[in-house]
Order: structure tokens, then sequence, then C-alpha cells
């Protein structure tokens, strides 16, 4: 399997940290700009890539059997068209799009392009994740649910200075909804589905949402998301029902474990993740679906990832946030 790489930031070194683990997978080329030169070249050497190039028709032109995009959010959507529309199969780093219009295209595009298409949401693919969605039964009916992830954020600090880095600029689609947040959003609407009413509650500061709280009504149990990059606090999620919880100490996108807590007094250690590392398996798991030709198991998680895009399209609207890239579908 040939892959070909744009981008050259934090996430794509992650990748790049994990190629280990991808049997019969090739890097094939990175691309970057001469901005980051250096950068790229210096991946290239570090992890045994074959090539680089500096322009991305010259990548797609390439013999590749998928692309990974890991760009700032608000290129997602039009770097992703342009890999569908050379037939490309295509691996997009979370937030898969900037709003729903944009997964909704993107969805259809590949399907219509009979091409697979993922989002790199990593806590759909963990095992512990698997598992409580096996077990979820167990603590009979839902209650309430709450996730939190609050971890200050270094470039807070910058941000607060004056200095906007693309973590904070709404000009890339950053905020703490499109960055933390949507990882708890996905954990629960991979649980429960659609929610009946959604809520944002933001805390802004120059256009941005440097921490908020996503509220989800689904009618018999409600569902509080909470997310921080100016703040911190401990890192926990709970899913209550009325014969006991489940309860995980560590963050959404990650699952390392968690334990089952019922009314009986009985506690149950649970980790069932194979690596260490949380990228492994959603990326073992593309590229063997992309083997198989299984699409619709593809199409089944893009449905996924297009519901989560409504949740925080809906989210912002309700809050008043509005991206760059929403003003180019009215």
């Amino acid at each position: 399997m040939k892959l070909g790489i744009i981008g050259s930031g934090m996430i794509v070194k992650e990748l790049l940290s994990i190629a280990g683990f991808l049997k019969d997978v090739e890097l094939t080329a990175i691309c970057g700009t001469m901005k980051s030169q250096e950068k790229v070249e210096g991946l290239k050497q570090e992890y045994g890539i074959k090539q680089t190039v500096y322009s991305y028709e010259e990548l797609l032109a390439l013999d590749l059997d998928a692309v990974y995009i890991g760009l700032p959010n608000h290129l997602h959507f039009e770097f992703a068209q342009k890999a569908l529309l050379a037939n490309k199969n295509v691996i997009v780093e979370k937030p898969f799009t900037v709003n729903a219009k944009e997964a909704e295209a993107l969805c259809n595009l590949a399907k219509e392009k009979n091409v697979f298409l993922f989002e790199a949401i990593t806590n759909q693919y963990l095992p512990n994740y698997r598992k409580i969605k096996e077990i979820l039964p167990s603590i009979g009916k839902v209650k309430i649910v709450q996730c939190n992830y609050s971890q200050y954020s270094s470039r807070y600090d910058k941000f607060k200075a004056g200095v906007v880095l693309p973590a904070f600029n709404p000009e890339f689609a950053g905020g703490a909804l499109m960055d933390l947040n949507i990882y708890n959003i996905h954990f629960v609407a991979g649980l429960f589905g659609r929610p009946e009413n959604v809520e944002y509650y933001p805390n802004l500061e120059r256009g941005i949402d440097t921490s908020g709280v996503v509220i989800m009504d689904y009618g018999a149990f409600k569902c509080v998301c909470i997310a921080a990059k100016d703040c911190k606090a401990p890192i926990a999620n709970n899913i209550q029902g009325d014969n006991g919880c489940i309860y995980q100490d560590n963050p959404t996108n990650v699952c390392e474990g968690f334990e089952l807590l019922l009314n009986d007094g009985s506690v149950q250690k649970v980790n069932e993740n194979m690596y260490e590392h949380r990228m492994v398996h959603e990326f073992i798991e593309f590229f063997d679906l992309i083997k198989k030709g299984d699409r619709k198991q593809c199409y089944d998680m893009l449905a996924h990832s297009l519901l989560v895009s409504e949740i925080q399209t809906a989210a912002r609207a309700m809050s008043g946030i509005v991206f760059p890239n929403d003003e180019k579908l009215k």
C-alpha cells in the first residue's frame, strides 16, 4: 500500500512515528510548502520516506493507494476534494470538515468516485471504546453522560500575549470545540447516535472559543461535553445508568481504559487496547478495509463523521461562531 502524505506538523509526525506498525504500507511521498522545506526534508530522512514533493498536484499524480491529509482544519475540505477528484483513497485528519455541508459534499463525492474516505478519529477504532459499546446495557437505562477534556494549552499564553496561532485562529477554524470537544462529540454520538437538541455555551475571546460546554439532549437522558484550552481540570468521562456507571479517567481520544462500577458494589477494570499509541488501531483498520474493498464499513463510518459534523455545526450556529469556510457556502 503506497501512502502519500501532505503536511509536516505535529499530527503528521505522530502518524510517522507509528509507521512501523503498518505492515505492507510504503511511505511513498510527503508534500509540503517551500516554506517548510527544511522540516519536510528532515521528516523524509528521519522516517525513510521515498521522496518529497512541493506541489499537491505532483503528489496526486503519483501512483498512490491513499493520501493522508494532515493540514489545518480549514484546508481539509479543499485538499480532500482534490484527492477524491483524482480518484485517490483519502484519510483526512479530524475534524473531518469545518461544517456539515462540506462533510456531505465529500461523502457524496467519495461514493460517486467509488473510493474510500476516512476521518482519522481515534476513539471509534479503539478496542476499549468498542468494549464500552458492548457492555453499555449492563449499566441499565442511561441517565447522565459527562465528558470533560480540559488541558491548558501553551498556545493560550501566546494568544493572551497577542500571538494568534492556528489553534486559536478563526481563520483556521480553530478553537476548543474543533480541537478537543470534537473527540467528546464523537465519543457520545458513536454510542448514542443523533441527539434531539444541541446547544453550545462557549467562552469567547477575540472571536474564538477558548473553552466551552456542549449540551446534547437525548430525551431520556442528558449529555454534557466540556472542553477547555484556557484552563485545566482532571479529565473524566462518566456514563451513568440506573444500574451503574462507566468511568474513564483519560481523554476520549485515547480511551486508555475504564472501570465498570455497578450498583451492587462490584468494580471491573477494562483495558483491551493492544497498542500504546492511540493512532495505531485506526490506521491498521483503514488500510485493512481498503485491501478488502470493504466500502460498506467505510461508508458506515462516513455516516458517523457526517453526524458529528452536523452536531458541531449546529453547536457553532447556536453560539454565533462563524468561520470563513461557512461564509463560502452562502
